[in-house]
């Protein structure tokens, strides 16, 4: 699961879904990236079983 926060650090609610495996929650954010920017979120992190496995990272392609 990603957790989407603002530029400010605020949670952003924005449904992402769940997904069977950490490769398949990358290409979702590979693809799902700009669309996630344009909705406010500023950055991510990935959730595995409620512990953070990487984040958070910018969408900010500069």
């Amino acid at each position: 699961m990603w957790t989407c926060l603002d530029s400010t650090g605020a949670a952003v609610e924005v449904d992402t879904g769940t997904f069977p495996t950490q490769g398949e929650a990358e290409a979702w954010l590979g693809e799902s990236w700009e669309e996630l920017a344009d909705q406010g979120v500023a950055s991510v992190s990935l959730e595995q079983n409620g512990v953070v496995a990487y984040g958070p990272m910018k969408l900010d392609p500069a």
